[in-house]
């Protein structure tokens, strides 16, 4: 049975507020009618997608977009309800024999969830997603007083891709609006024309974003979400006639370093995977050896500088692990002040740090103790704090 998802994103969003309609508001550079559709299109269980719009959204911009989305078959103008929309929207999906409809406000839907419901409207023509209500629910008198205590057992909250049978759900539609009946859902004109509807368990992370509220909320998850990963290498020959230092800890009495400025190979690469990892450029423009200020200068502090360009590109640093590539000096003992010291310098805890070390087995230049190489891999969040 060939399967079509119709989103709906007709609607001009009165309860957000503002001048835009919330479906085309943005999370992450994308719109949420735009998120919604390419959930509905990572489904295997989904051959082709319809897409409804506001008749004013017709031919412009977001119509264009919509269109070079994968799966989507066609992009329709909607009605003046919500059931005059999706009735356009079933009508043009013409090539299904089962059609899921799906509200635009909804980016979070999960593949298995869209499984779950094409298989029950396979086996009994019609089905939803829904999750049983967690708080206790009151109606009211109409007066600001409750009249009575509902029982939630029997209770659920409806949830989207509501799926049915095209000619069961064309024919519901019809009826309803034929007779004047304004179906908030599909579930409820199905249940009109005495169709019965099939209940799956739905998901509490496919929430619907109503309020500006909501979005932020949204925003929130999806940066959470954002993880980066940056990798640094740095490399330095003996010959400095200063002190030796790695990661921030000098070694006494070790051979220094060569170098612009403490030539601290440790967090040279740490820079630099912090930096990568937030899309930006390298220690070098940052801290040009060209600029006679940074000669000899401290490696934490420019460490402290980099990771603060970090933050105002809206990251956080989660953990970052470290290789020294050295012949000597041992890091062993000195290894947990290292990983405090580079902790100190990035603003996390020592524990989000792993300093190890390795030889070269007497191999090249390295192996032949003519210098010390450092590999770094940073994971950065997108921290939800930023602005």
């Amino acid at each position: 049975m060939t399967v079509a998802a119709v989103v709906v994103a007709a609607g001009r969003s009165t309860r957000m507020g503002g001048a835009v309609p919330k479906q085309f508001l943005s999370i992450e550079g994308e719109s949420l009618v735009t998120r919604s559709v390419r959930a509905m299109g990572r489904s295997d269980d989904v051959d082709a997608i319809v897409v409804v719009l506001d008749p004013r959204e017709i031919g412009g911009a977001p119509e264009r977009d919509l269109r070079r989305e994968p799966r989507v078959a066609g992009v329709v103008a909607g009605g003046e309800r919500r059931m005059d929309s999706v009735l356009a929207g079933v009508e043009a999906a013409t090539n299904a024999s089962l059609v899921l409809v799906h509200d635009a406000a909804r980016p979070f839907v999960r593949p298995a969830t869209i499984a779950a419901v094409v298989e029950a409207v396979r086996r009994h023509g019609a089905a939803i997603p829904a999750v049983p209500a967690a708080d206790t629910i009151k109606r009211d008198d109409g007066t600001g007083f409750v009249h009575e205590t509902l029982d939630r057992r029997a209770l659920h909250l409806a949830q989207t891709p509501q799926g049915a049978r095209r000619d069961w759900l064309i024919e519901a539609l019809a009826s309803a609006k034929a007779a004047g009946f304004d179906a908030t859902d599909e579930a409820a004109a199905l249940e009109r024309a005495g169709r019965r509807v099939a209940i799956v368990p739905g998901d509490p992370g496919n929430v619907k974003i109503t309020t500006a509220e909501d979005l932020e909320r949204a925003r929130a998850r999806v940066a959470g979400d954002d993880l980066r990963i940056g990798h640094g290498f740095d490399v330095h020959r003996f010959g400095g006639e200063r002190t030796l230092v790695l990661g921030g800890v000098p070694f006494p009495g070790e051979p220094g370093l060569a170098g612009h400025s403490d030539a601290d190979v440790v967090l040279h690469a740490v820079m630099d995977a912090i930096l990568g990892a937030a899309g930006l450029r390298d220690i070098g423009h940052h801290f040009p050896q060209e600029d006679s200020r940074l000669a000899g200068a401290d490696s934490a502090a420019l460490a402290r500088l980099a990771a603060s360009h970090v933050a105002a590109a809206g990251f956080r640093v989660v953990n970052v692990d470290v290789t020294l590539l050295a012949e000597h000096p041992r890091i062993g003992p000195r290894a947990e002040a290292m990983r405090a010291a580079v902790a100190s310098a990035l603003g996390v805890e020592s524990g989000r740090i792993g300093i190890k070390a390795t030889t070269l087995e007497t191999l090249g230049a390295l192996g032949r103790r003519e210098g010390i190489g450092c590999h770094a891999v940073a994971l950065l969040r997108r921290d939800e704090r930023a602005p």
